[in-house]
């Protein structure tokens, strides 16, 4: 295999604080098919959302470190509180293309027709640089509504999607939101889509809640055909790792993997 080959069927890294980017990565395997892939679950360290920055930066940098090793030739950071807090610092660090998160605020400012939209996200996100620059470029014709969504990362982390305690914390937090008007919530962290139907079921046709997901995908397609590099062949190779226990990980992707997979332990330096 040349080095073209080598590049062109390289694997795209993704890492979140757990188990969340999973929504992202399904998204990817769909609109990417040929596409390998290398998922880092932070699990020992999650959640980040009461993090602060420098730690979020080196627990990130730790990771992209080690994607990059295994040959990684584009990463998503498939976490919106570790995109908030390190999304620029990153891409000053490595020279490798990265592909961030963020709340789909423009697509829910257009959409909106009561001229009120909220964004259900972790408190880390809300307080990022990278979402206030997103509501001064793409938001500024409606009212955003923010709502931290306290609870619901430990939910999904335990696997917890559809219980009665799920459905009482997300219930608490939308009806918040709808009581502002909003008739499109944005979700700022890649646990929630996990928790789609239910918000789904929740919302009743209230609101449209927006997944960031594919918009991300189709990121990450233009930056591959751009540098050409994007895989149309290949047979892909899905590999997942976790710095903590990898169950919740191995259960949650198989069940959306066309095959088995098994999840790897990781132990990171710090």
């Amino acid at each position: 295999m040349n080095l073209i080959e080598q590049k062109v069927n390289a694997p795209i890294g993704l890492f979140d604080s757990g188990i969340g980017g999973v929504s992202i990565w399904r998204e990817l395997v769909r609109l990417l098919p040929h596409e390998s892939t290398i998922y880092v679950a932070d699990s020992a360290n999650c959640p980040y959302g009461f993090r602060p920055t420098a730690e979020i930066r080196a627990l990130s940098a730790e990771i992209v470190t080690f994607l990059i090793a295994q040959g990684c030739k584009l990463i998503v950071v498939a976490c919106n509180t570790a995109s908030a807090a390190a999304l620029y610092w990153l891409r000053e660090q490595f020279k490798i293309p990265f592909v961030g998160l963020e709340p789909a605020l423009k697509p829910a400012a257009k959409a909106s027709k009561t001229g009120h939209i909220g964004i259900l996200a972790t408190q880390g996100t809300l307080q990022g640089e990278l979402l206030h620059n997103t509501i001064r470029t793409h938001a500024q014709t409606v009212q955003v509504h923010v709502r931290v969504g306290s609870g619901l990362v430990k939910q999904v982390e335990n696997g917890q999607l559809d219980t009665p305690m799920t459905k009482k914390l997300l219930s608490e937090h939308l009806e918040v939101l709808l009581a502002k008007k909003v008739d499109q919530i944005a979700l700022g962290c890649t646990h929630y889509p996990l928790l789609q139907p239910l918000i789904d079921q929740i919302l009743a046709g209230r609101a449209v809640a927006i997944d960031p997901a594919p918009a991300v995908i189709r990121q990450v397609q233009r930056l591959l055909n751009v540098d050409n590099i994007q895989a149309l062949s290949a047979t892909p190779l899905h590999q997942f790792y976790s710095t903590g226990t990898t169950e919740q990980l191995q259960r949650m992707v198989n069940r959306f993997s066309a095959r088995p997979i098994v999840a790897q332990p990781l132990q990171l330096k710090g």
